[in-house]
């Protein structure tokens, strides 16, 4: 296992409320996504820390076959000055466990997350899980991007 202890940190982005039920969240990923490259949501968030752009799934009415929001953005360093049609979000600081996507994206994320939702050992607490685009994420056939579980401590 791959757990670690991720400190408290903030987020602001743009953000869906979908399902994965009948297949809706590809459509609603996918549109959100287009909507952050295509309106360079991250050239209009202040006060970030960086430019990894973290993908959280967060809100979960119950487990990932329930509804569930996601939400596109950077880390920031505050919350003040959030753009309007914007949101924010707080992670606390929880255990996760680590998985790393490699390969063609988003093909290599997807099938993280297939694993992901068939691991039966994987003590899942649906507090808050993202994954993060590095610099890695534009490598093409050879992109990485890391995804985090929040798991029982």
């Amino acid at each position: 296992m791959n757990n670690q202890i991720i400190q408290k940190f903030n987020v602001i982005g743009i953000s869906v409320r979908t399902t994965n039920e009948n297949g809706q969240s590809a459509k609603d990923i996918e549109a959100l996504w287009v909507k952050f490259w295509g309106e360079e949501i991250q050239k209009q968030i202040p006060n970030k820390v960086n430019d990894d752009i973290y993908a959280v799934y967060t809100d979960y009415e119950t487990d990932f076959n329930g509804p569930y929001t996601l939400i596109i953005g950077l880390p920031v360093s505050s919350l003040g000055n959030i753009p309007e049609d914007f949101v924010c979000i707080t992670i606390e600081r929880d255990m996760y466990e680590k998985f790393v996507s490699k390969g063609k994206m988003p093909e290599a994320v997807l099938a993280t997350w297939m694993e992901i939702w068939q691991n039966i050992d994987l003590k899942r607490t649906y507090n808050n899980d993202f994954t993060i685009h590095g610099k890695k994420y534009f490598d093409g056939d050879n992109a990485e991007v890391e995804t985090f579980i929040s798991v029982k401590e």
